[in-house]
């Protein structure tokens, strides 16, 4: 399985980034909110979505753990492929995308090429206990990643993978990190693991 994909970005385009690490090129498809993130970088990492099939094998790159995480709920709605669940995101950030969720925001939804009223419906019905459940609503602060997230993205990350490692789900473990972070944000990366350890239930 692979977690994630860092090194040089060779190519990039709104739908497709391609990753060089360790001689390999690492084909990926992604969303218009990871092409704008990788936009103006040398190197990047992308956390990967694997969809294997008999006769295919596609990779999926996301700039952030939400939005893989968003993704992978997606998919699981009858009637969400993985290209349907990629031009949401390409529509609307996670955050945006939690709030149309929560608040049950059809028309919002009905603007996504491809995605009609039973379509809205179900993904509104089928994911709204799971964001909250799941710790991804609140893993995306309301007013956007504050200035302490961003500065420590490098931390949380390398200890959210760290703690997903271990066992521990990938949202209760940025949930928790982010609140370390937010509280102490010149912590070392182990010493968030640490303190993660004894929180994370």
């Amino acid at each position: 399985m692979i977690e994630y994909v860092k090194g040089e970005i060779a190519n990039v385009t709104p739908a497709y980034a391609v990753i060089e690490a360790h001689g390999v090129g690492y084909g990926l498809n992604i969303s218009l909110n990871t092409y704008t993130a990788l936009q103006g970088k040398k190197e990047g990492r992308l956390w990967v979505h694997e969809a294997i099939r008999e006769d295919s094998y596609t990779l999926y790159g996301f700039a952030t753990h939400e939005e893989r995480e968003m993704f992978q709920l997606l998919i699981t709605v009858s009637g969400v492929g993985a290209g349907t669940a990629r031009m949401i995101l390409s529509s609307m950030s996670v955050k945006e995308l939690c709030d149309v969720i929560s608040t049950g925001n059809e028309k919002m939804l009905k603007g996504v090429k491809g995605i009609g009223l039973r379509t809205a419906q179900r993904i509104i019905v089928d994911l709204k206990d799971k964001i909250v459940t799941g710790g991804l609503a609140q893993v995306v602060p309301a007013g956007g990643s504050s200035a302490a997230q961003q500065v420590n993205s490098s931390v949380r990350d390398e200890a959210v993978g760290a703690l997903t490692m271990l066992g521990f789900a990938p949202a209760p473990s940025h949930k928790v990190v982010t609140a370390i972070l937010a509280a102490q944000p010149d912590l070392p990366v182990e010493q968030v693991i640490k303190l993660a350890l004894k929180q994370i239930k």
